[in-house]
C-alpha cells in the first residue's frame, strides 16, 4: 500500500512507494497489518458522548468553524477541479459529511493547505483534521491521531486497453489470463486467494518491473491497489485502463488525521463510524471511486 498520495507526488517518488499494498510503516510505506488496524481502532475507540460532539461544544481551531486540511494541488477522484471546497470528489464529500454529523453547515467549513509530508509531523496543527489519502501506520500514530478509517483500499485489475483482459466483466473472466503482481504485497495475496487464476501469476521484484511488464505486454493484466491504479492509468500507462476493483484480504486504511491528543478525535471517529453504519460512506465511495470513476466492481 501507499503511504503517500500517488496522484500528488512526483512519478519517481510514487513508483518508489510501490504499486501495491506493501508492508512497512512510517513514510516508507503504509501498513495493512493488524497493528495498523488496531491502532486506528484504539485511537477512535469508544463512542463519544453525543452532547460533546456538537458545534457548540467542540474545541476547534477557530470557534464556530471546522478547519479541514489537504494538500495542493488536489486531484481526482479524491477532489475535483482542484477545489476541495466544492464538495466534489471522495475525500471532499467525506469531509463535508463528517462536518454535517458534527453540526457544521458547508459554510462553516474552512479549507487550508497542508503538505502531505508535513501533516503527520509532530507538533501543533493549524487545522482540525486533514483528509489527504493518509495511510494509518503505527509510526505515524505515535506523532498524530487518526480517526477510525474512512477508506480501506480494495484491489484493482489494470490492463492495456488493447488487451482481451480489458473486456473482463468478472473475476472469472481473468482466471485464465497471465497476471502480473509485485512480490510481498497484499495484491499478491489477493490474486492467490480471491482471483485464483488457473496458472501462477508472474511475480516481480518491484513496482518498476510491474509497470514495464504491463507496457511490454509480458502479462495480460496487473493487480494493484485501487488508488495506485488511478495513478497508473492517469500518468504512468495512459494506454491502460482500470478493468475493475474487488475486495480482498488486507487493505490500506486511510483515516482523518488530527493533532496528537486532539479533543476532536473521538468525535470525528464517531462521525465516521456513523457514516459507515448508515451506508453513506459506502455510497460516497461508490459514487466517486466506483463505476463513475472508471472502476466498476468485479465479482
Amino acid at each position: 500500500m501507499r503511504s503517500a498520495r500517488p496522484l500528488v507526488t512526483a512519478l519517481a517518488a510514487v513508483v518508489a512507494l510501490g504499486l501495491s499494498a506493501c508492508g512497512g510503516g512510517g513514510s516508507g510505506g503504509s501498513s495493512s497489518s493488524s497493528s495498523s488496524s488496531s491502532q486506528a481502532s484504539s485511537t477512535g475507540a469508544g463512542a463519544a458522548a453525543a452532547n460533546q460532539c456538537t458545534k457548540g461544544k467542540l474545541k476547534t481551531t477557530t470557534p464556530g468553524t471546522l478547519t479541514v486540511a489537504t494538500d495542493k494541488p488536489a486531484f481526482p477522484p479524491y477532489f475535483e477541479d482542484n477545489d476541495p471546497s466544492n464538495g466534489k470528489g471522495f475525500e471532499s464529500a467525506v469531509a463535508y459529511a463528517v462536518a454535517k454529523r458534527l453540526g457544521y453547515a458547508p459554510g462553516d467549513v474552512k479549507w487550508t493547505t497542508e503538505p502531505f509530508n508535513a501533516s503527520y509531523a509532530p507538533g501543533p496543527k493549524k487545522f482540525d483534521f486533514d483528509v489527504n489519502q493518509i495511510s494509518i501506520t503505527p509510526a505515524r500514530a505515535k506523532q498524530v491521531d487518526f480517526s477510525t478509517p474512512y477508506f480501506t483500499a480494495p484491489q484493482a485489475l489494470v490492463a492495456l486497453k488493447s488487451s482481451p483482459a480489458a473486456k473482463a466483466a468478472s473475476l472469472a473472466d481473468v482466471q485464465k489470463a497471465k497476471l502480473g503482481v509485485q512480490i510481498g504485497t497484499t495484491s499478491l495475496d489477493a490474486v492467490q486467494q480471491v482471483v485464483k487464476p488457473s496458472s501462477q501469476p508472474k511475480v516481480f521484484n518491484d513496482s518498476n518491473d510491474v509497470v514495464t511488464a504491463l507496457k511490454q505486454k509480458q502479462v495480460d493484466a496487473v493487480v494493484v491497489d485501487l488508488p495506485t491504479a488511478f495513478f497508473l492509468t492517469a500518468a504512468q500507462v495512459p494506454t491502460a485502463k482500470i478493468v475493475g476493483q474487488f475486495s480482498a484480504p488486507g487493505g490500506d486504511k486511510w483515516g482523518a488525521l488530527l493533532a496528537k491528543g486532539s479533543p476532536l478525535t473521538q468525535c470525528v471517529s464517531q462521525a465516521v463510524a456513523d457514516l459507515r453504519e448508515s451506508g453513506q460512506l459506502q455510497a460516497l465511495q461508490q459514487r466517486w471511486m466506483g463505476s463513475a470513476a472508471g472502476a466498476p466492481v468485479l465479482k
